[in-house]
């Protein structure tokens, strides 16, 4: 088994015990972004994975776009990613 040399560690261990790699990131051709991709993206940038100017260009995001979805994981969780849950969370009904 070959394997590729990346910048960063190739696994990094979150502090739920649950472990990311580099093949848990979703494609970079990605154009349906559901709760579960953009919190691994946003895990990935949180904890050291991959950079953050590596990952707004990957996915073609802004960086606005980016720091949304880890503040959300920050305060809600996988719930806070949720289109369906952006109101209530952030107080809107």
């Amino acid at each position: 088994m070959y394997l590729r040399k990346t910048d960063g560690p190739r696994v990094v261990t979150l502090p739920d015990g649950t472990v990311i790699s580099h093949d848990d990131l979703p494609c970079a051709d990605t154009r349906r972004w559901v709760a579960s991709r953009k919190a691994v993206v946003a895990k990935a940038v949180l904890y050291g994975l991959i950079k953050r100017a590596d990952a707004i260009d990957r996915y073609e995001l802004s960086d606005d776009e980016l720091s949304d979805w880890i503040r959300a994981v920050e305060r809600h969780g996988l719930s806070g990613l949720k289109v369906t849950r952006i109101d209530v969370l952030r107080g809107g009904r």
